[in-house]
């Protein structure tokens, strides 16, 4: 007999995700969404390359899940709940709003997950170091039953010692997560205004490591191509002697013996720079050494030598790489997938769109509304794409301001720590379009103080704004005058005295392809009804770009935007990655004239 409202609440949940199960379809599948779905382990690749240690363990995959509208409190809970009758079953990381997850219920609030695990036996005496990279919004951890730490903010990666939680055998996580979805907090495109399918909770990969009691816990790398030297700083649990070596192509260039906690300088004479014509990585190994000289914890990264900085090309202020001006011209990248959301299905889809977005000729790409796991940024820094970063806007700037605000600023350096060693990012951008945009000048000053080593663009498309507040407008400083034209580019920004003019977002021009668009009411800023006319208005637009670029001192375009997203159909790629809606060799031919034709005015 069901004696408690907790026992109907968790029988009624196992029969619901039963039934649920049965009748999942993916609204859209992409070419990958048959292989994410019967993978046993999805995106089990190592997911911070650039402090990569040889043993680990991977804990995507299936895991107990208990949410739905009638879900415990999981915001701070100080016990987890039972999961003692769940039959419910989740796949991490994907969200449980989206199909691969097993779960597709839309805008969970209160979400807890359970993994039960066993540590390999050589890993006895070690720290065991629990990662995840991603949580949205608010998280508990729990281990063996017991509070191990907590984590607020959607789009950084954490980590938490748990190695005093520990016992032999059998062990579980417990994880709790609470994302209210109303836009206070930074939400990007992912909260009540945002447009699209709402996401929460684990959406990015979870993995654990063991390491010594004395082992690396952060590197800051600072390419100094001037000074030919690499900048360096390596944090340890205590103080060590930490040995540098730095490689290039399998042959040792460089090795220094550094103090953890202290800022040291490597020479890399002769530097091979690092560019979007020639992706140039140095490798790095980091070893501590112990009392009789046995390396007690090692770690391998790498780093690329290039300079981002502004200067004058004729007169005119323009963004130079490598002390030469290049045009940046790249797309509106929002990194949605109609499977996994805010979660690529699989390393090839998270690779896919970085390759198509190279093939077709561009040098650059926006990260729009946010962040992507570490291992998106690998690839850029690999294949050679230059990457401007948005921080992922909150929506309503005016309301508990103490709080929401300081949650904003605080998730934003977390945003910059967690990306600072990437070469491929020259930009970062705290605001866009206005959206919760407040205190823009001085967090403008902040980002340039806190990461003088790359350009801030402060509100990009300050011409436009939301209805429902007042336009902060251009803050005046920053290194980019930026304007939003739709369908553009005509009435973009100029340069002034101090900053560089960039189009941060133009074109926007759709084209319905019937079978491959999401199941809502779609729409672009313009439209074309073939292949080839969508093309020949493409090429047009670029060759207004190249006027510009000429004659008006534009230096960066943006185009939106690399996929179809929702009812978004203006995309050089439909939702499902499986149409290519303009012709490849003509844009890519185009593109690469506008680029070369900013190489012809050095």
């Amino acid at each position: 007999m069901i004696k408690t409202k907790t026992s109907i609440f968790v029988l009624a949940l196992s029969l619901f995700g039963w039934l649920n199960a049965l009748a999942q379809q993916p609204q859209l599948s992409t070419p990958w969404t048959a292989i994410a779905k019967q993978t046993e382990i999805p995106l089990s690749e190592y997911p911070r390359p650039q402090m990569e240690r040889n043993e680990w363990l991977c804990l995507n995959g299936k895991w107990d899940y208990i949410g739905g509208k009638d879900a415990p409190n999981a915001l701070n809970p100080a016990i987890p709940i039972s999961f003692d009758h769940s039959r419910e079953s989740i796949l991490v990381p994907y969200c449980p709003e989206s199909y691969l997850s097993g779960i597709q219920r839309k805008r969970e609030i209160n979400l807890w997950y359970r993994k039960n695990f066993e540590l390999p036996n050589h890993w006895k005496g070690k720290d065991i170091i629990l990662h995840f990279g991603a949580v949205d919004h608010d998280a508990t951890i729990f281990v063996n039953g017991r509070k191990a730490g907590t984590h607020s903010g959607g789009y950084d990666s954490f980590w938490i010692n748990i190695t005093e939680f520990l016992k032999a055998g059998p062990n579980n996580i417990v994880v709790a997560a609470h994302d209210r979805n109303d836009g206070k907090y930074p939400s990007g495109k992912n909260g009540p205004r945002g447009d699209y399918t709402f996401s929460s909770g684990i959406w990015q990969t979870v993995w654990m490591e063991p390491v010594s009691k004395n082992h690396i816990q952060g590197i800051k790398l600072l390419p100094q191509v001037a000074e030919k030297q690499l900048k360096i700083q390596v944090t340890s649990t205590a103080k060590a002697k930490v040995t540098a070596i730095v490689s290039s192509e399998g042959k040792e260039i460089s090795k220094t013996v550094i103090q953890s906690g202290m800022e040291f300088n490597i020479p890399v004479e002769n530097p091979k720079l690092w560019s979007p014509d020639s992706p140039f990585l140095y490798d790095l190994k980091l070893s501590i050494h112990g009392n009789n000289g046995e390396i007690i914890d090692e770690v391998k990264s790498y780093f690329g030598m290039r300079d981002i900085k502004l200067g004058k090309v004729n007169g005119i202020v323009r963004p130079l790489l490598n002390d030469k001006f290049v045009m940046q011209l790249g797309l509106l990248d929002q990194g949605y997938w109609p499977d996994g959301i805010l979660t690529a299905p699989t390393e090839e889809a998270l690779k896919y769109d970085i390759e198509f977005t190279k093939k077709a000729g561009y040098n650059l790409i926006r990260k729009h509304m946010k962040t992507e796991p570490q291992r998106f940024y690998y690839w850029a820094d690999k294949m050679g794409l230059l990457v401007w970063q948005d921080m992922p806007c909150l929506w309503y700037p005016d309301e508990d301001t103490t709080i929401y605000r300081k949650a904003f600023r605080d998730e934003y350096k977390a945003i910059i720590d967690d990306h600072y060693n990437s070469p491929s990012i020259i930009a970062w951008v705290p605001f866009n379009e206005n959206w919760g945009a407040f205190d823009v000048r001085n967090i403008t000053d902040w980002t340039k103080q806190y990461d003088p080593s790359r350009l801030v663009n402060g509100n990009s498309g300050f011409n436009n704004n939301p209805s429902y507040q007042k336009a902060y407008g251009d803050p005046g400083n920053g290194d980019f005058v930026d304007t939003h034209i739709y369908v553009g580019p005509k009435g973009a920004s100029e340069p002034d005295s101090k900053r560089a003019a960039s189009l941060g977002e133009f074109g926007g021009v759709g084209l319905f392809v019937r079978g491959h668009m999401w199941p809502v009411e779609n729409n672009a800023y313009a439209y074309e009804p073939t292949i080839e006319a969508l093309t020949d208005r493409y090429i047009f637009l670029m060759d207004n770009v190249e006027q510009l670029l000429r004659y008006k001192g534009l230096s960066v375009a943006i185009y939106t935007q690399t996929t179809d997203v929702e009812h978004e159909v203006n995309g050089l790629l439909t939702y499902d990655r499986k149409i290519q809606k303009m012709v490849l060799e003509r844009i890519k031919a185009v593109n690469q004239a506008v680029i070369k034709a900013g190489n012809e005015l050095n």
